[in-house]
């Protein structure tokens, strides 16, 4: 019998599976798609039932197709979004939507903590600053704003927790989403309760902290029943989506850096010691005795996703004549401008901003417009202000002592040649493209992989699994116009920053 290893994986928009051969190829996938939910201003929010009928909906398609079998299947991982906060109570029921990662509506409670504990005693213990769209100040905000929750409430999960316990009954948390709270010593990887307690956060809410390639229990009749998986396969904790992407890219070394291009942004750059800035994420890899120094930012693949979705009716009419989707065709206006796009500069704060800026009020910004503008230019800007963003984030990187050599690119955005030389461009780094749509979910079944045995080390994971299909480099008659429009995109912000809180 064939011996396959299927991912999970909890984005955004949509739940992607997809079942893997011990060498790395998709044999079949499906996806499962759920909406989120924008009720007041700085608010998003999802239903985690939705994602777990997302999975259903996804494995149902790969069954359905005939590609794989269900007893094929050797072992499960699950990775996803970061910073949720999901309610369960005694029972495991699930008790309110969970704000996401985009989610800003606890500003408050963590300007009134950070002034209480201190933002440097908060930092120093957690290696992360204390800001609203981490887990911490979400559960927070259900002590005072859904008390009826709180008080219910017998353990908080993450996401792909939350269909890990789905799928086995398992309550856990794995190292590399642990991150999310500011009462988990980053240095030691184990909770500090004494921070908990002076939060206002019961101890009780924090699930037992697992490596990410552990066993954590094994599919149950019920979710057997629900989900076409047979009873009994293997399933291990998982960890964080752009952690899992990052083991998907191959970077499992120091220096190594992924580079993010699904619905948000950011990079990765793996570190075997201990490197922690206030403007940047700090996590666990989730290959153990590594951290990952991210970059995370709002603006990514779905700055593109809003502009087609809002602009590109044109092009979705003409789709169906010549054959090439909307995106493809906003690719091509944007190749016919020129580099820094004649003036234009987009400042890709569409939901707030995370890193390096950390401001839930940052806005989104078109400057330079002008009757000579098209909407190639729009797009084009919209392409380079994420780049910037990247370039921003690499920056302070830097100047923590982390450098990145060359990038790995994985996320809808690498399928772009164009989107991915302008960051090589803006950057200056070399960028290397693996197999981009599928890293996240063969980061996931790698761990997988390895908890169940069928790979003996991450070497030999990403040796036989992880191919490059890609190499871009920088163009050096490209720098002069992406520096002045790069120094420009800096001082927009700088000036508009106070207009922002206002």
């Amino acid at each position: 019998m064939a011996e396959y290893l299927l991912g999970i994986d909890i984005g955004t928009s949509a739940c992607k599976a997809a079942v893997f051969d011990t060498d790395g190829n998709v044999k079949a996938s499906g996806t499962g798609d759920y909406p989120v939910f924008y009720p007041h201003q700085g608010w998003a929010e999802q239903n985690p039932e939705d994602w777990y009928r997302g999975v259903c909906m996804a494995l149902k398609k790969i069954w359905d197709s005939g590609a794989v079998r269900p007893e094929e299947i050797a072992g499960i991982g699950i990775d996803g979004q970061g910073w949720s906060a999901i309610a369960l109570d005694r029972e495991g029921k699930c008790l309110a939507n969970t704000p996401i990662w985009m989610d800003t509506r606890a500003q408050e409670i963590c300007d009134r903590l950070n002034s209480r504990i201190g933002e440097d005693q908060i930092f120093n213990l957690a290696g992360n600053p204390l800001q609203p769209s981490y887990t911490t100040p979400k559960v927070l905000w259900y002590r005072e704003m859904l008390p009826e929750v709180f008080e219910k409430t017998e353990k908080i999960l993450h996401a792909n927790g939350y269909i890990g316990y789905r799928l086995t009954g398992a309550i856990t948390e794995d190292i590399c989403d642990a991150y999310g709270w500011h009462c988990f010593n980053m240095r030691t990887g184990k909770w500090d309760t004494d921070m908990a307690r002076e939060m206002g956060i019961p101890v009780n809410f924090l699930p037992e902290i697992l490596n990410c390639d552990q066993v954590i229990g094994r599919v149950t009749a019920g979710a057997a029943k629900e989900t076409g998986l047979p009873e009994g396969i293997p399933v291990v904790a998982g960890g964080l989506d752009a952690a899992c992407g990052t083991l998907g890219a191959g970077v499992i070394h120091q220096g190594e850096t992924q580079e993010q291009g699904g619905q948000a942004g950011g990079m990765s750059i793996c570190l075997k010691d201990y490197k922690a800035d206030p403007r940047l994420i700090l996590s666990f890899h989730v290959v153990p005795g590594t951290w990952l120094l991210q970059g995370g930012t709002t603006g990514g693949g779905g700055v593109m996703r809003w502009f087609e979705k809002e602009f590109a009716g044109e092009e979705r009419l003409s789709q169906g004549k010549n054959g090439k989707s909307s995106l493809v065709q906003l690719n091509e206006r944007a190749e016919k401008v020129n580099p820094g796009c004649d003036g234009l500069v987009f400042l890709p704060y569409m939901n707030g901003e995370r890193s390096p800026i950390w401001n839930p009020y940052a806005k989104g910004v078109f400057y330079g417009l002008d009757f000579s503008k098209t909407k190639g230019h729009m797009v084009r800007a919209c392409m380079e202000g994420v780049a910037f963003a990247l370039k921003h984030n690499l920056d302070v990187a830097e100047a923590a002592g982390a450098r990145a050599e060359v990038l790995r690119s994985m996320g809808g955005s690498a399928n772009s040649l164009l989107w991915t030389q302008i960051k090589s461009d803006v950057t200056g780094k070399p960028i290397e493209v693996p197999s981009s749509d599928t890293a996240t979910t063969l980061g996931a079944v790698i761990l997988a992989g390895v908890g169940t045995g069928i790979y003996q080390s991450y070497e030999e994971a990403v040796r036989k699994t992880v191919r490059v299909t890609r190499h871009h480099h920088p163009n050096p008659a490209n720098r002069e116009a992406y520096e002045k429009a790069y120094q420009t995109y800096l001082e927009l912000y700088r000036r508009l920053e106070p207009m922002m809180k206002e």
